[in-house]
């Protein structure tokens, strides 16, 4: 039995020992399995565990994000403000290195949603943020370098890197990428996450060569559509952008212009569709057709910029806006204004801090001009032809270095601003923005010239009670010994006399201006002009006599010497002039609403009686010229101003609604032309004055000619007073002619009664009236109205002449003279024999004799056939010196007499007609002709003239 089974045991496959060697084996390999698989599960998991803490290590810097912190990156994107003129009108966007346009998922065609999908992350609805397989391939690829590298990013890591991390290719910014991605799922819906990458996504340049990014800037700029109304092939293409987006854009960045090659977007556009079509996404037919789109065809046109199209406005609120902006920054961080304005470093750190916000934050600025007034006033400023010739300026050639010669052009500069809100419902920056980067209506300083009179002079020397409208200043010549001899010259060199302060303002008259400036400049003027929005004063300026005639050290805005002005127009009240309405954020909130303020500066009566001055220089002024020019009618106040060396032309006016200003001149001062095609600087600029009212005036007719005047307020009264000397009007003034009426505020209306005149008898010697001394002839004893000679004294008027001037022209000079305050007296010697007697016809004149004694001239005359003269008329030394006489045959001759009465001897002999000293003898009869001794005995006839009878013809002056 053992044999057997030993036998069978060796022949049998399942023998013991055959069985117990399998068994062996088997656990041997079992055991050896197990073994492997535990080493290989404590490799995989200390390959784990080594990877986990290498993820771990390369995350551990990075914070952890709550909702509020990852909510606030993801939407913080830069969006590009947007510019509205004012009625909610657009204008466009402000100038940015990128220009982005949020838009709502809801306002996205399906069609790019579906795209960027089926091509970016076609398991975005599935993962959790991160696609393991596709990061193990990604890393595969990374790792044995392989030539075609997929990427492994979600959009939910596009976003990540787009918003919260860089661009880095790195493992560390990899790791962080796919943290925050889970997390990003955690706290957003799919449908938030693809909102916030359609707008923050790369989509290259747009048709005017700007990059741009999110999906509605793409639409608009590439195809000139909203991203709603993208079609199947349209979406494609824009949905393929991102992979490389200035490789696909079908623009350049030389200005937008389209490329000559556009297939490798066109390219990708396909490998979008194909992918769309293979998810179900699209049709065959749909497929077929967008394969078919012709995207040169379709792309838009480059469109015009708001930059492009308006410059100096598009600028001007883009400065502006930074301005508020960076004071809202400011106050968030404890700061005021005022700090800002005393630290400039601060300053500048804030206001770079706006632009930043500015250029990021996609704001709505709502303007106050008025897009078709401005549309019309840059037209009319483009075609004006009388601005003046260009004129020679040497420059520094900022390429070379070099000095060279430009032709500079005539620059203007305008603002229109309504009175009551401050609103700037238009300006005017210059002729060409391109030429020169400056807008001359709110940067540009310029010395205002005249246009400073009603502003530092008249206005602020009437509040303070110092002159009124029909307060007399004299226009004679003016020196300042104790400002350097300073003698301000009137416009042509004239002086006038004695004139009202309203005559002096309605002919710019330099020198009342100075001298009424100078009568209030230790009452500090120059504070009306900071309290009226000056900011430009310079400390040099203070006490200066020629800031009167607007000699300002460095000048003023147009804007703000207009904005000035509309304090007259508001009741003395100063209201800031401002352009921008309000600024919404993206979403409508009103982060900024202008608020009116107002600065009390003068009195309503003050402000009336300026107006009233100024109407006088449009009605019959400096201004006349425009009545003729506007094709309207307003209660139109203003005034003219002319700059040192007539280097500038200003003019301002104001009605009861708005107030306009204009200047023209060169940016390197320099004198304008005082001709030009048969027009003066002055009305040059007053004629482009009325052509942009007039557009103005096409398009808010109700606005710029409002029906109602300037209301006088109470507290002014109509007064009469006499032109000598401001005072209330005597009796003697009356008779002289020399009374004159104005307005006044009644708080400084004249109360004294003028007594510079007086009635009395005097003499007249070399145009000087004397005292009466007893023995002048009574012939030459006048008797009038005198005026006293301290008023001449306190004017610095040197004579009579220069006080005739410009009184009124019923001021009976005949019966007003001046007295010397003493007499006459002889000079011991008899007058010279009188000279230069002459005729003409029937006139006799002659040459005033040179002696200082002498009162007058006799005129004797002898009739025909006489050497009988006697006196026939007398003439005062200050008459005219001549005399008719008639046309009867005489002879005359001229004697002077003095003080004491003493003739000179007489002048050479004037004949009149065929004057004879003697009647010709009749001839001797013959002796048959004789008459007979009765016939001598007869009496003369009757008829026959006596030479004795024979008298000249009346004497007459």
């Amino acid at each position: 039995m053992e044999k057997k089974n030993k036998k069978h045991r060796h022949f049998s496959p399942f023998n013991k020992d055959i069985t117990k060697g399998l068994r062996i084996s088997y656990n041997v390999i079992g055991n050896l399995l197990l073994l492997f698989f535990v080493i290989g599960l404590i490799g995989l998991c200390f390959a784990g565990g080594v990877g986990a803490g290498y993820f771990a290590s390369l995350v551990k810097d990075e914070p952890i994000r709550s909702f509020e912190d990852m909510q606030r990156d993801i939407y913080n994107y830069e969006e590009t403000s947007l510019v509205y003129f004012d009625k909610n009108v657009y204008l466009g966007k402000l100038n940015t290195d990128i220009e982005r346009e949020e838009v709502k998922l809801g306002d996205v065609s399906p069609h790019v949603i579906n795209a960027v999908v089926a091509t970016e992350d076609e398991l975005f609805y599935e993962h959790d943020g991160v696609v393991p397989k596709a990061i193990l391939r990604a890393l595969f690829q990374e790792f044995t370098n392989a030539s075609v590298q997929t990427g492994g990013s979600t959009l939910t890591q596009q976003l990540i890197k787009n918003q919260i991390l860089t661009n880095e290719v790195s493992f560390d910014r990899k790791a962080k990428e796919i943290l925050l991605a889970l997390r990003l799922e955690k706290f957003f819906e799919k449908e938030e996450i693809l909102e916030a990458y359609l707008n923050v996504a790369d989509f290259g340049r747009n048709s005017n060569g700007k990059n741009i990014a999110g999906v509605q800037a793409a639409a608009k700029g590439i195809f000139g559509v909203s991203a709603k109304d993208l079609t199947i092939a349209q979406a494609a293409f824009i949905a393929g952008l991102p992979q490389s987006p200035f490789g696909y854009t079908p623009f350049s960045n030389n200005g937008g212009e389209v490329k000559k090659e556009l297939d490798p977007g066109i390219t990708r556009m396909k490998t979008v569709l194909s992918r769309m079509y293979s998810a179900g996404y699209i049709d065959q037919t749909q497929y077929e057709e967008a394969l078919a789109f012709d995207v040169r065809a379709n792309l838009v046109a480059k469109k015009p910029s708001s930059v492009d199209q308006y410059p100096y406005l598009t600028y001007e609120v883009e400065d502006r806006a930074k301005d508020i902006i960076k004071v809202q920054l400011a106050e968030d961080d404890g700061y005021t204004a005022e700090d800002l304005k005393k630290d400039k470093k601060l300053d500048a750190q804030y206001r770079s801090l706006a632009d930043v916000n500015l250029r990021q934050n996609g704001y709505r600025i709502h303007t106050t001009i008025n897009k078709e007034i401005y549309d019309k006033m840059q037209d009319v400023v483009k075609n004006y032809e009388y601005y003046g010739s260009d004129k020679p300026e040497e420059i520094t050639d900022p390429d070379s270095g070099k000095e060279i010669t430009i032709n500079e052009p005539v620059e203007t500069g305008g603002v229109l601003i309504e009175n009551k809100t401050g609103k700037i419902i238009s300006f005017v920056g210059g002729r060409d923005f391109n030429r020169e980067n400056l807008n001359h209506a709110t940067d540009a300083i310029r010395r205002n010239g005249s246009t400073m009179k009603p502003l530092l002079v008249y206005a602020p020397a009437m509040e303070l009670g110092k002159v009124q409208p029909g307060t007399v200043i004299a226009d004679v010549p003016y020196a300042l010994s104790a400002y350097g001899g300073y003698s301000p010259k009137n416009y042509g060199g004239a002086y006038h006399g004695l004139t009202s302060a309203r005559h002096s303002l309605k002919q710019s008259y330099n020198i009342p201006a100075v001298k009424t400036y100078m009568s209030i400049i230790d009452q500090e003027p120059l504070s009306y002009l900071e309290k009226m929005g000056f900011t430009s004063i310079h400390e040099r300026d203070y006490g200066a006599p020629s800031l009167s005639l607007g000699g300002m050290t460095t000048g003023v805005t147009v804007e703000e010497n207009v904005n000035a002005y509309t304090t007259f127009a508001n009741n003395g009240k100063f209201i800031d002039a401002y352009m921008i309405e309000k600024i919404e954020s993206s979403d409508g909130e009103v982060v900024y609403q202008h608020e009116k303020t107002e600065t009390e500066v003068f009195s309503a009566q003050t402000a009336y009686l300026t107006i009233d001055m100024m109407r006088d220089v449009i009605n019959s002024g400096t201004a006349a010229s425009l009545n003729g020019y506007l094709g309207f009618s307003a209660d139109w106040a203003g005034k003219t101003g002319t700059g040192q060396d007539y280097e500038d032309a200003w003019f301002v006016a104001t009605n009861p609604n708005v107030t306009f200003g204009t200047w023209i001149g060169y940016d390197t001062p320099k004198s304008l032309e005082q001709n030009y095609k048969g027009m003066s600087y002055s009305r040059r600029n007053i004629l482009l004055w009325a052509k942009l009212m007039n557009v103005a005036h096409e398009v808010e007719p109700d606005l710029l000619a409002p029906k109602n005047r300037f209301e006088m307020p109470g507290g002014i009264v109509q007064r009469s007073y006499c032109a000598l000397t401001g005072e209330l009007p005597s009796d003697l003034c009356r008779s002289a002619g020399l009374v004159a009426s104005d307005l006044f505020n009644v708080k400084y209306v004249p109360t004294k009664v003028d007594d510079s005149l007086t009635r009395g008898k005097y003499v007249f010697v070399k145009d000087r009236a004397y005292k009466v001394p007893a023995s002048a002839p009574s012939e030459f004893v006048q008797e009038g109205v005198m005026l006293k000679k301290e008023i001449l004294e306190k004017h610095n008027i040197s004579n009579l002449n220069d006080l005739r001037k410009l009184l009124p022209n019923t001021v009976n000079w005949d019966n007003l003279v001046i007295t010397e305050g003493k007499e006459i007296s002889d000079n011991g010697s008899n007058p010279r024999q009188v000279s230069g007697v002459s005729a003409s016809g029937t006139r006799i004149s002659w040459s005033a004799n040179g002696d200082n004694d002498v009162l007058g001239y006799r005129i004797y005359a002898a009739p025909n056939y006489s050497q009988s003269f006697r006196k026939v008329a007398s003439v005062v030394s200050t008459d005219t010196l001549a005399v008719s006489v008639g046309s009867t045959p005489a002879a005359y001759y001229i004697v002077a007499v003095d003080v004491s009465g003493k003739e000179s001897a007489p002048s050479s002999i004037i004949k009149i007609g065929n004057y004879a000293e003697e009647k010709p003898k009749a001839p001797e009869p013959k002796e048959d002709q004789k008459p007979s001794q009765q016939e001598n005995t007869q009496k003369p006839d009757t008829n026959e003239e006596s030479p004795s009878d024979s008298a000249p013809e009346p004497v007459t002056e």
